[in-house]
């Protein structure tokens, strides 16, 4: 009996210190976001660290008033249709690399992945010189078509290492039924690989829904603007409206937990199916 305390002791403050652990990341991590929430409810106009105390609807009111509700639903418009195009290619682009074998395919894979490496930040210059020639500035055709690309990438390799998990035979047995390779890809494939298609949705969804440099490089007209845009306009030259800013913040927070808690099984068993090939 003796002998077992050491290691029941040993066990009880290895569990208390990852639990105090997880308690101060999980601090760090809320506090702020307890700030902000508390934050859009108090009069922060002209100062970010002191208020008159008391709680007020004021802040939603003025950002709401002043047109705010247009760019959440323009942020929901390009990001919803961006996400749909980015996961349709990859569907049909990651089956293609995982069951086919065929000469280049290295090659192919290599370059959709080398997309990757660019950051956003040099490809702004030629991507609005390029929309400009095009007519498409000011246009959520454009930005739709930039997240896009830029989702696209992580997306195929995901589903590439999903698409590994799935056996070739169940392929191969609809084909000798009768089935076309789009009716396997829909009625089979698609099914099986929910999981890795919400880990794709979610994640290409949260790029979009926070990028800021391509909308500020493409849309300048407000009726257009996305919501990082809209945010900004509250950063005066000279002051800031936090009670603004902070109850924008809270607004634009809402869809991504609405997309994220209902999901949250799915997208974790997604992430770790695609993370394990």
């Amino acid at each position: 009996m003796d002998t077992q305390r050491p290691k029941g002791l040993a066990g009880l403050i290895e569990n208390g210190a990852l639990l105090t652990g997880f308690a101060i990341f999980a601090i760090f991590l809320l506090a702020p976001a307890f700030y902000v929430f508390k934050g859009s409810f108090e009069n922060l106009s002209v100062s970010l660290v002191s208020s008159d105390g008391g709680w007020t609807l004021s802040n939603y009111v003025n950002i709401f008033s002043s047109g705010y509700y247009v760019y959440v639903i323009n942020s929901l418009i390009v990001c919803i249709t961006a996400t749909f195009l980015a996961c349709t290619i990859s569907l049909f682009a990651a089956y293609g690399l995982s069951r086919f074998r065929f000469r280049g395919r290295g090659l192919v894979f290599g370059s959709i992945m080398g997309g990757q490496f660019f950051p956003w930040i040099i490809l702004v210059n030629p991507i609005f010189i390029l929309f400009a020639r095009g007519g498409m500035i000011n246009s959520q055709i454009g930005l739709i078509l930039c997240y896009t690309a830029f989702i696209t990438p992580f997306t195929i390799y995901l589903l590439v290492g999903y698409l590994t998990t799935i056996p070739k035979s169940l392929d191969e047995a609809a084909i000798v039924d009768g089935a076309s390779r789009l009716t396997v890809v829909t009625k089979i494939i698609l099914p099986i690989m929910w999981p890795g298609m919400v880990a794709a949705a979610t994640f290409g969804f949260l790029q979009s829904w926070s990028e800021y440099l391509l909308a500020l490089a493409l849309i300048t007209d407000d009726s257009m603007k996305t919501i990082p845009l809209g945010l900004y306009q509250y950063f005066g030259d000279v002051n800031v409206d936090w009670g603004a800013v902070m109850a924008g913040s809270v607004v634009a927070t809402v869809p991504t937990l609405l997309l994220f808690l209902p999901l949250q099984k799915k997208l974790v068993s997604g992430l770790t199916s695609g993370a394990t090939k």
